[in-house]
This record gives structure tokens, sequence and C-alpha cells, in this order.
């Protein structure tokens, strides 16, 4: 637990600087120290002296776009942006007070889903302890303190990264911290899904709550395949920039892919088109379109392309190799504008993700560039060789803002309690 003299003492802390380091790479430090410091006097005088932090970090999708709400493959990454927390316990209750927005407290003894709640924060924390409950899991009051550079609508899952927080939360204080990483996810999964209001797949939460770079096998939701991948491309920076827009009127943009997915599927007797055979689709695939929208057969047929771009995608990464890697990212982006057209909403005629896009491919040192996450608005995704990527940022900084453009990094913890 962090006290006074802790905090005051950051700056000539050595394991501090090392977890700063790990957390959230070169060059943060004072920042770091500011926030921490910040964070803990607005808490301590609500709530006195001590606190614990914890942090949870925003996320990336490297490849698998809408793929991981029918049974599909991704590859995913926690990054170098969190929500941090400083925690007390208290009694009967939960108090969740975040930096700049009105407090959130819910009672333990009520914890039935509101409507009216479906869309706000609040509906994940008493999702998440919703899921707890029902499970057999302990839960409890606290309250939480909590800023976040996790930049909201944006596409790096700001939502999945709180409620991931929340479920780490109730895992140190009331259950000896011995809950699994993918209990966490599903129970952050419950809180999105049924409290929240949004038809979500695993992705945003499984990235956030192993860290580093994950290979996930969605094959079996009760039981995934992970594979935990080292990511060695130092020749390239990440860029993520958000073009505008907003992601909070998209939820029904969202839910039409999976939607269109599973009615393919139902042709099939399936729920999902993992249960689907590729060939079994193109052979039938005549027939199919005399019933089915175009727009539901192409995004299946990116569905079935995307999982074996995955594949290729973590080889490359095993291999160390950018060059493949990027070829198979380049691919992505190309079958989502084209395919599962999730770069625009439709009778948008701003159309900022392609103008990104675009605009990057026209710019020196740019490796591969393609719409990042559940797309419609938002934020692109680029990887770009580092001795080019101030020039491209910078040009990237005249059309979208100096505070959309982000250079970022892979971070190897999830969501964690730090001290």
């Amino acid at each position: 637990m962090a006290d006074r003299k802790t905090i005051e003492g950051l700056a000539n802390s050595a394991d501090f600087a090392q977890l700063v380091q790990r957390l959230y790479g070169d060059g943060k430090l004072e920042y770091q120290i500011d926030r921490y410091r910040q964070i803990y006097d607005i808490h301590s005088k609500k709530y006195g002296e001590g606190g614990i932090f914890y942090s949870s970090p925003g996320r990336i999708e490297v490849c698998g776009n809408h793929t991981d709400h029918n049974n599909g493959k991704v590859l995913c990454a926690s990054i170098t942006v969190d929500t941090l927390a400083c925690v007390t316990p208290c009694e009967g209750e939960i108090i969740v007070e975040s930096i700049g927005f009105s407090p959130i407290r819910i009672s333990l003894t009520d914890l039935a889903a509101r409507k009216n709640e479906e869309g706000k924060a609040v509906a994940l924390v008493r999702g998440v302890c919703a899921y707890f409950k029902e499970n057999g899991l302990n839960i409890g009051g606290f309250c939480a303190t909590t800023t976040s550079d996790v930049f909201r609508g944006a596409g790096v899952s700001s939502s999945a990264c709180f409620e991931v927080l929340m479920a780490e939360i109730l895992n140190q204080m009331y259950n000896g911290g011995e809950i699994d990483k993918f209990t966490k996810v599903k129970a952050s999964h419950y809180a999105e899904n049924k409290y929240f209001g949004k038809p979500c797949g695993l992705l945003d939460q499984s990235a956030i709550s192993f860290g580093g770079v994950s290979y996930i096998d969605f094959k079996s939701t009760k039981a995934p395949t992970f594979k935990s991948m080292d990511w060695n491309f130092d020749n390239m920076n990440i860029v993520l920039t958000n073009t505008g827009g907003d992601h909070s009127d998209l939820t029904d943009n969202y839910a039409g892919i999976r939607t269109d997915m599973e009615i393919v599927a139902q042709q099939f007797n399936a729920k999902k088109l993992r249960k689907v055979k590729e060939s079994d689709f193109y052979d039938r695939l005549p027939q199919l379109q005399d019933t089915i929208s175009g727009r539901a057969l192409m995004r299946t047929m990116h569905f079935f392309d995307e999982n074996k771009r995955v594949d290729v995608c973590a080889k490359a990464i095993a291999k160390n190799n950018d060059r493949k890697f990027c070829e198979m990212i380049n691919k992505s982006g190309e079958s989502s504008y084209t395919m599962l057209q999730n770069c625009y909403p439709e009778g948008d005629v701003y159309q900022r993700i392609p103008l990104g896009i675009n605009l990057s491919k026209k710019i020196d040192g740019v490796k591969a560039v393609r719409v990042h996450g559940g797309g419609f608005a938002g934020t692109i995704i680029a990887y770009v060789e580092k001795s080019k990527c101030d020039g491209y940022v910078e040009q990237m900084k005249k059309v979208f803002d100096d505070s959309n453009v982000y250079v970022i990094g892979v971070r190897n913890d999830g969501t964690k309690r730090l001290f």
C-alpha cells in the first residue's frame, strides 16, 4: 500500500523508475510521477492517507478484425496507456470517482441490470459485481479514484480497460488474487454485454487482462486457446491516429456485422461462422445470394480470410519477419475496407477513417496501415519505420490535430495491482 512517504519519494525511487519503463516505455518518468502524485492527493483528501494503486492498459487489435464474436482467431496486444486507480476498502458500496466525470456509486445489495444505465460506466461496475456474485466469487466495497490516458471512443477499449480494472480490484481485495485472467475476462465481457448493452466479443477484455501480444483462438469461448507472442519488430513504431468521430452512437453498426455473419451461419444450421466449412460456403454461394444480402456474404468471406491472416501474422511475429507481417496487415485493412465495410457508417460523407488510411499510404516510411478496432469512426493503426516516424507523425498531426496522433508501444503486463 502506498502512503505519503512513498508518493513523495517517487522521484528518487529506482523501483518506480523501472515500473514506469516497463508499463509506459521511454521518456515517461516525470509525467507518471506527476500523474501518480495527483491521483494520490485527490484520493487521500477524501478517503484518508494510504491507498493501493492499480493499472489497466488499453489495447490494440493487431489482426483479426471482427472475428472474435464468431469464434474466430485474433492477435491483440496491451499498450502503454492505462487507467490508473488509487483504491481503499469501504463497507457495503462501491464508489468510483474518475477525474473529470461524475462519481459512480452502487450498493452491493442491488446488482440487477438497469435499462437506464446502458452505455454508462456505472453499468460496467454493477455488471462485474453481478458476475462475481452469480459465480460464487467474493465481492466487497471499495472507494477508487481513477484517471485515464486511454483515449475514449477511439478503438483502444476504454470501456474494457475500466471493467477489467474493476474485476482486478475485486480479485485482489476480496479473493486473495487467486482469480485467473480468463475469469476476469468473462466477468468483464458479461458486464459489457448484459449491463452496458454492447454486443462485443472477447478480444478487448482478453488483450487487457493477459497483457503483451496474444494469439487467441476463440473456437471454444469457454476455453479459448491462448499463446503469448514476443514482439521484436524494433525497426517499426506503432502509431494510432484518432481520425475523428464518436463510437457512442454506432452500437447498431457493430451489432450488424455480427448479425450478418450469424445469418449466414444459420443457413448451415450453425450459430457461428467458425462452425461452417469455408468450402461448403463457397459451394452454396450461388444459392445463398438469392436470400442473403451481398454485404452479409462479403462479411463472411472476410471472416474466413481474416482467420488465415491471423495465423500468417503470428508466424511472421515469431520469425521476426516484418515484411510478411506488414503484407498481411495491409491485406487485412483492404478486406475490412471493401468486404467487412466498417471504415465509415452508411451515409457518412466525412469518411475520416478512409482519409487517414489513404493519406498514410502516401507518406514515406509507412509499411502497413489499416482500420483499427470496431471501426466506422475513430482510429487507424500504422506501422512506420522508426527513422521516418517523426515525419509521419508531423504530417498526420497537421490534418488530425496534435492531440489525436499517438506513438505507442506494446506493454507486457495486463491489468494488475502495482503497490
